[in-house]
């Protein structure tokens, strides 16, 4: 919450595993709100990937072809995955 500028919304996609515990003086200072929704709309993300692109913000990923999926698979069980695997679709 510290995070958010005076007026900021705080926004939770989905359902966090646990209760979030939010103190009530870190909503009053700088008027900040919570909001949340089960999945976020195509305006949303829209608006979403459009802030991204505007800001160079951008994700890290692993590219792998698709004949590595089952160890790509096998990496994720056993937690050995820092990003995000994105299949190589000219792989296909």
């Amino acid at each position: 919450m510290s995070l958010l500028k005076t007026d900021g919304t705080h926004i939770c996609v989905g359902a966090p595993p646990e209760p979030s515990q939010i103190p009530a003086f870190a909503l009053i200072v700088g008027r900040k709100s919570v909001a949340g929704s089960m999945i976020g709309g195509l305006p949303e993300t829209q608006e979403m990937l459009d802030f991204c692109a505007a800001n160079n913000i951008v994700s890290d990923v692993e590219v792998i072809d698709i004949k590595d999926i089952a160890t790509a698979y096998e990496r994720m069980l056993k937690g050995d995955v820092r990003y995000r695997f994105v299949i190589d679709m000219a792989t296909l």
